[in-house]
């Protein structure tokens, strides 16, 4: 089934994602809300719609995909997000409804079902629990490193590739360990053409070192606000596979766990 192009004005900003309709047998399905993960977009989700019988919308997270960037000369932190996504969910009149989330997105949920308990039913968190933290002692060089990063960033330009599919080769070979497929449909939606070619949508302030992250203790307390039944999925290679979550799942009561293998070398 194919998509629906939808827009938020959210905050002086346009924020756009992709919605499936869903296919209940005509009663009312709560619906799911979908965050992808960071430098990625809405697209992430669209091999999943087909296994979603309830109506599934997934937001490209502010600066990403079709999205607006932030205005000029503001500085991004990850609760921001958790702010938009409150925006949206009320445009849609959702009351409650099902909360999806990988990696950054899994962050940026964890922070929104804590603080907005009554809104999430379920909370479905892939590849991320809770967002990145930094040890206390270290905030002062993470935010002179902020400041440098951010001051440099003038002086920098996007890649510019000559064919679309020299972009994908591009992403396939970065971060993430995406396979041919999965960079081609995350740069279809994340890609725009400029002169000589074409170059990522993506805000270019999203690579800056973050100006302030939560403390360990701060993320516990998030984890630990946490009321919906809670599925976190980790796949083996991926993000979690070795272990950088497991001390944050005692926070967690109850959560169900999926271990995912990799799959065999043929």
């Amino acid at each position: 089934m194919n998509a629906i192009e939808r827009k938020f004005s959210v905050y002086g900003q346009t924020l756009s994602a992709l919605e499936w309709p869903g296919r209940d047998d005509g009663e009312t399905a709560e619906p799911v809300l979908a965050l992808h993960g960071w430098l990625d977009n809405a697209a992430s989700f669209s091999p999943l719609s087909a296994y979603i019988k309830r109506p599934l919308l997934a937001l490209d997270v502010s600066g990403h995909g079709h999205s607006d960037h932030r205005p000029d000369g503001v500085v991004t932190h990850l609760v921001d997000h958790v702010r938009d996504v409150l925006a949206v969910v009320d445009q849609l009149g959702w009351k409650r409804f099902t909360l999806m989330g990988h990696s950054m997105g899994a962050g940026i949920a964890c922070l929104f079902a804590a603080a907005c308990p009554e809104r999430v039913s379920r909370l479905v968190l892939i590849e991320g629990l809770g967002p990145p933290s930094t040890d206390g002692k270290d905030v002062a060089t993470n935010l002179r490193k902020a400041l440098d990063d951010s001051s440099s960033l003038a002086g920098k330009r996007k890649p510019v590739y000559a064919r679309v599919e020299d972009a994908i080769e591009a992403r396939t070979k970065g971060f993430g360990g995406l396979n041919h497929a999965a960079s081609g449909l995350l740069s279809e939606r994340g890609l725009m053409p400029v002169e000589g070619g074409w170059t990522w949508r993506a805000d270019s302030r999203l690579r800056l070192t973050s100006f302030l992250r939560l403390t360990e203790e701060q993320v516990e307390g998030f984890i630990r606000a946490i009321k919906a039944p809670t599925c976190l999925i980790i796949g083996e290679q991926g993000m979690g596979g070795n272990g950088m979550f497991d001390h944050r799942l005692g926070w967690l009561e109850g959560a169900s766990i999926v271990r995912l293998e990799s799959p065999p070398v043929l």
